[in-house]
């Protein structure tokens, strides 16, 4: 009996996780390659990031002492396979440094975006939502989809 059931088991966890996976890795193909943010709100991030972000990540996004790059290859090594929701997440909840959590959710979006086109990824027409579960369908890929 034991036997039987296992197999059934394995199949029923296997249908549970594969469209978590997928959805996971941006089901719905959306990507930053998808045209995610606008240029206009890469712009407010620009200032925002001079203002907020660049003492300790650099003017070029290259990093510093403690201060990971937010742009080029390890940046993209970093976040590759996660989606923008969690990176979203991270400028949220951890910056800046000196007084994490005090960026408006509007204004880590423009930040964010500002990132994204910083990395090569193009604007669209409208922007990035500022909310992380809206973001959560959005992989980061470091290659463009093919088509």
């Amino acid at each position: 009996m034991i036997a039987r059931v296992a197999p059934l088991l394995l199949v029923a966890a296997t249908a549970v996780a594969v469209p978590s996976i997928a959805l996971s890795q941006g089901a719905t193909g959306r990507t930053v390659w998808s045209g995610v943010y606008s240029k206009a709100q890469a712009d407010r991030g620009a200032a925002a990031y001079a203002q907020r972000c660049a003492s300790c990540h650099g003017d070029s996004l290259a990093g510093g002492d403690q201060a990971p790059p937010l742009a080029g290859g390890t940046f993209l090594a970093n976040w590759n396979g996660q989606d923008a929701g969690a990176l979203f997440t991270r400028i949220k909840t951890t910056m800046p440094l000196d007084n994490p959590n005090s960026l408006g959710a509007a204004t880590v979006a423009s930040i964010e975006a500002m990132i994204l086109a910083r990395n090569g990824f193009p604007a669209g027409q409208a922007d990035l939502p500022a909310d992380p579960a809206a973001q959560a369908g959005i992989a980061v890929t470091d290659t463009k989809p093919a088509g």
